[in-house]
């Protein structure tokens, strides 16, 4: 089938000009990241300054609003392109800092070496030898330590392209995978998905083709696909950078699987917590309508299929696929029991096909270069990448995509920079609340553990869609366990004893051994539980107890100090700790005066705390850590 690849090749030759006014631009060109993380950290201020001051000067410039490239440790982030110069990011660029790199870029100096954080060179640039003059004194971005391991495919375009810019999209290979698509079968689509080795980013790592090909034999019309894009565990932000920075790339995905498994409609179900995702998926959504990508007739197919961004219910539940349908339906978020499953009756009882954001973001690529190119990296079990964001106690956070196997020593001691100084990696807690906590003699043995599903697994916990949390030697296990525990409860849809039941009685126990009232029996009964709560209906039941084997199986030693000696080594559990001024220090009267219970007491000309008043809320000490001491609760008393 001709037609689709000629109605590409179309759109393809009026989005090229659009293109090449920003790769090659004839006058400055600044690129700023406005992502969530971005904006947390001021990039709306310092776009505004940055237009106020351009405006102020009378330079003729341009500014290109794109997402975040991923180095979050830097944000607010500015991308500097002058004529016939390389690229350079600058990092830390707050609104005050804007006079400043105007007066350096475009003066005759060119470049302010004080912000910046390396030449950046992209791939079609490298290929094509890039000839302008490079930026004397200055590192290439991509041999950084926080650059160098990742394979960037899926974020190939993040930071590089306008976030709103579908030509930009379009140029650069857009919807070529598409229109390969549609000149095959849907058989030869999924067999090719499915030799690619594509598995769901999910965190199940169901393979992707075979699900596809599920729908594509399921009885009933009309099929529906979803996206789920409800991003609910603490520290994953990978799908939430990918709809930011490349919005097009999830929608040319979900189109093949909508050619390959004969669905004609798709939702994109995005957590209520992430506005600017549903901001620019709907626009991104009325781009590709307006080309003639979405509705009627794609590039003259005869697929027919439409696309519709639904912002979420604001429930942890609804990140599983079956209480994300009810919650399409109107309905309370609440998984569904099973079977039948998705494939036979989805959504409104219709044949349903339920992908990650990273599942479909793949599939454009794969069909555009072929299933062997996917496969040419990652390991032996596991090919391709996978996108990761990396948070916690480590110097450097951000998102980075790297080949699965990937050892997570790698990810954490050189792309993250290892804890704070002065500190030791503990752990790293994988997969949110429902995943366990990977001790560091597992991480930093000499076969480290590499990042892909099994070897997780055989330590009891899943890799899960890309959150990776690093915890240091300030972290005590137990009291992240009770965290998980009553978050677990907390978001609990209610249906399941076991569920609801089971982390609250867990999280009775945590709280009792984290106050000093542990007892031995906690032991077995800890053990009990988790079995009797894999008869819950959907896997936030099932698994809320993985972080309780770590403790109990990884954090032997941790929780016998909490149990038997009364102690947390870590000094987080409140209440096992103790605040004592253990030096008169001229600190003293302001940690006194921000004390939210006035326990820092003046007497006969000398500061002490009461410990009736005391709430161990750590506020004095960050005012006076040299003044304030934190001490085991129970230990005998100076």
């Amino acid at each position: 089938m001709a037609a689709p690849l000629e109605a590409y090749r179309r759109l393809q030759e009026a989005a090229r000009p659009v293109w090449e006014a920003v790769a090659r631009p004839e006058r400055p060109l600044f690129r700023v990241a406005v992502a969530t993380c971005t904006r947390a950290a001021g990039a709306d201020e310092t776009l505004a300054a940055l237009r106020e001051e351009l405006s102020r000067r009378g330079a003729e410039a341009d500014v290109l609003i794109v997402g975040c490239p991923g180095l979050c440790f830097a944000d607010p982030v500015v991308d500097v392109h002058l004529p016939g110069l390389p690229r350079v990011l600058y990092g830390r660029v707050t609104a005050d800092q804007v006079p400043r790199l105007l007066d350096a870029v475009l003066g005759e100096a060119r470049v302010l070496p004080e912000l910046a954080l390396g030449v950046v060179l992209y791939e079609e640039e490298r290929m094509e030898g890039y000839r302008g003059t490079p930026v004397e004194g200055l590192p290439d971005l991509a041999q950084s330590d926080w650059m160098r391991l990742q394979v960037r495919r899926l974020m190939a375009n993040v930071g590089h392209v306008g976030a709103e810019e579908i030509d930009h999209y379009i140029a650069r290979g857009g919807y070529e995978g598409l229109a390969k698509a549609l000149s095959m079968t849907p058989e030869e689509v999924i067999k090719e998905v499915l030799d690619s080795g594509l598995w769901g980013r999910g965190g199940a790592a169901f393979p992707t083709g075979r699900k596809w090909d599920f729908l594509r034999q399921a009885r009933g019309s009309p099929k529906y696909l979803i996206c789920n894009a409800d991003e609910g565990d603490p520290g994953a932000f990978v799908n939430r950078s990918l709809m930011e920075g490349d919005p097009h790339l999830l929608i040319e995905g979900m189109l093949i699987a909508a050619w390959a498994t004969g669905a004609s409609y798709g939702y994109i179900y995005i957590r209520d917590e992430y506005p600017l995702p549903v901001e620019r998926m709907r626009k991104a959504v009325e781009q590709a309508r307006e080309r003639g990508l979405l509705g009627e007739n794609v590039l003259g197919s005869g697929l027919s299929c439409d696309l519709e961004v639904v912002r979420g219910a604001g429930s942890y539940v609804c990140g599983e696929e079956t209480g994300l349908i009810s919650s399409l339906e109107d309905v309370r978020g609440m998984p569904k029991i099973r079977p039948p499953y998705p494939a036979q009756a989805g959504v409104f009882a219709k044949p349903t096909n339920v992908n990650n954001v990273e599942s479909y973001a793949n599939v454009p690529l794969i069909l555009r270069h072929g299933a062997g190119w996917y496969a040419s990296v990652g390991s032996e079990r596991n090919k391709g990448t996978k996108m990761f964001s990396l948070s916690g106690q480590v110097q450097r956070v951000g998102v980075l995509e790297v080949p699965l196997g990937t050892p997570v020593r790698d990810v954490i001691m050189v792309a993250g920079g290892g804890p704070p100084e002065g500190r030791k990696l503990k752990g790293l807690q994988p997969g949110g609340p429902l995943s366990g906590v990977a001790p560091a003699s597992r991480i930093l043995a000499q076969d480290g553990l590499p990042l892909e599903p099994e070897p997780f697994r055989e330590i009891g916990m899943l890799m899960g869609a890309g959150g990776l949390v690093v915890l240091d030697d300030s972290s005590c296990v137990v009291d992240l366990a009770l965290y998980f525990e009553w978050f677990a409860e907390d978001e609990s849809c209610g249906r399941c004893t076991t569920c609801f039941g089971g982390t609250r009685r867990l999280q009775e126990m945590l709280r009792r051994i984290s106050e000093g009232g542990g007892r031995p029996e906690d032991v077995p009964l800890m053990r009990l539980l988790p079995d009797a709560m894999r008869n819950a209906n959907c896997a936030h039941g099932q698994a809320a107890p993985t972080i309780i084997l770590s403790l109990l199986d990884l954090f032997q030693d941790e929780l016998q100090e909490h149990l038997v000696r009364k102690r947390c080594p870590a000094k987080a559990c409140r209440g096992l700790v103790r605040y004592e001024v253990v030096a008169q220090d001229e600190a003293l009267p302001r940690a006194a005066d921000i004390c939210p219970t006035q326990a820092i007491v003046k007497e006969d000309g000398s500061y002490r705390i009461d410990q009736a008043r005391c709430i161990r809320c750590n506020a004095c000490k960050e005012v006076a850590p040299q003044a304030i001491a934190v001490l085991d609760r129970f230990a005998e008393q100076a």
